[in-house]
């Protein structure tokens, strides 16, 4: 069965972005030094990627506005806005929950959950996330949006860890 895994980056006190929803913080100790690639490594072992409004409109208005950056997924954006699907972008208004749900259903790869918080939340309160992937970036952001809020204990078990450039690679599965 096709896995769910979280695949995101957190500053050193836990948040996903800054106070204003930005990530432009997110890189190494060392701007001159390349790191470690993992992330190529991972998306080859997913074939789906689930995000929310913010994360999507983030992507296309400030990351990369001039081409879409997961063209090799099909990728699901979870929103109350009507907005028209394509072949590899589809627009929705499922829970994050009833999601995961339906595509751990389907035949693939696994499944990456890209963010934001609002999407993560319920997954980590429905127990739906299978693997935890997580860089922590050597930042201490202060404030900002939190990767996890308060929720039931999830206990873990610990895969790999990685170091790169300052960033630790944590990588965990569900108990």
């Amino acid at each position: 069965m096709r896995k769910v895994i979280l695949f995101i980056a957190m500053s050193l006190d836990g948040y996903i972005a800054d106070q204003y929803g930005k990530v432009d913080w997110l890189s190494g100790q060392d701007a001159d030094v390349q790191g470690k690639d993992t992330y190529s490594s991972f998306v080859q072992t997913v074939d789906t990627l689930i995000m929310g409004w913010n994360t999507y409109n983030q992507i296309v208005s400030e990351l990369s506005p001039q081409e879409w950056v997961y063209q090799d997924l099909l990728s699901y954006v979870i929103t109350h806005r009507n907005l028209s699907s394509d072949a590899k972008i589809i627009f929705t208004d499922h829970s994050p929950e009833q999601l995961v749900k339906e595509l751990k259903e389907k035949e693939g790869r696994d499944i990456w959950i890209c963010g934001g918080a609002n999407i993560i939340q319920p997954l980590l309160q429905a127990d739906l996330i299978d693997e935890y992937d997580i860089s922590i970036i050597p930042t201490i952001l202060g404030s900002g949006i939190r990767l996890f809020a308060q929720m039931d204990e999830i206990k873990l078990w610990l895969l790999d860890t990685q170091c790169n450039n300052g960033i630790v690679e944590l990588k965990y599965e569900r108990r």
